[in-house]
């Protein structure tokens, strides 16, 4: 008689806005497919996005991400290049075109966090593509993922259906439901993204390389029941 298949659920939690969550998650993907390969059948995976803001306060039309980002952390535009260059080269390791210029601009994702929250209502696959689609639109195109008509967009590329999107982003709805994720997020200790929480108990932090996540889901699984 076989063993039953153990279950492994994946809250990823991240902002649109963050390029190491663009990292991370295409980290995350091909670490999954390598495990799976290794023991097929082995387990069952979940996969589920959080929200966390990076910037909850950021006005309409966003800022200069440079303005912003020297503000932040006080650094030069020398080092903001100097990181922008690492971050393109991870992307690239993993399969991920980071804009050579950066984002540009940097902008407001709650309601990009809201549709999210939508989109996993329709289904794993759902939320995932749309999120796929949130990131390529922010750091591969530069759009401004406040605006309403890019959303859209994204929620088309995924597959989703644009006017309910427009119903949710035209009514306020699951606004209460990702400030509730979010609270309780920052209840658990999370105060930077990506964080990716394994079966409710197993954080791994950061934009890991492939490696590292493999190493972790070995032994995660491992333990699982």
């Amino acid at each position: 008689m076989s063993a039953p298949m153990k279950q492994l659920h994946i809250d990823f939690i991240s902002d649109v806005s963050c390029p190491w969550c663009a990292i991370g998650l295409n980290a995350l993907l091909q670490a999954l497919q390598q495990v799976q390969r290794e023991t097929p059948g082995a387990f069952q995976v979940s996969l589920a996005f959080l929200p966390f803001e990076l910037n909850p306060d950021m006005p309409q039309g966003g800022q200069d991400i440079g303005e912003h980002l020297t503000q932040k952390y006080g650094s030069t535009p020398e080092q903001q290049a100097q990181i922008r260059e690492t971050i393109r080269q991870r992307g690239a390791e993993v399969g991920f075109a980071f804009n050579p210029e950066g984002r540009g601009r940097i902008y407001n994702t709650f309601h990009a966090h809201r549709l999210l929250h939508w989109a996993g209502l329709q289904g794993q696959v759902q939320q995932l593509t749309f999120k796929q689609a949130l990131l390529v639109a922010c750091h591969g195109e530069q759009q401004a993922m406040d605006q309403r008509a890019v959303l859209l967009a994204c929620v088309s590329q995924a597959g989703l259906d644009p006017e309910q999107a427009e119903g949710v982003l035209n009514d306020g709805r699951y606004a209460e439901e990702v400030r509730q994720a979010e609270a309780e997020i920052a209840e658990a200790g999370i105060r930077a993204v990506p964080a990716v929480v394994v079966n409710q108990r197993h954080l791994i932090s950061g934009g890991q390389p492939v490696a590292n996540y493999v190493r972790a889901l070995r032994e995660i699984a491992a333990q699982a029941e």
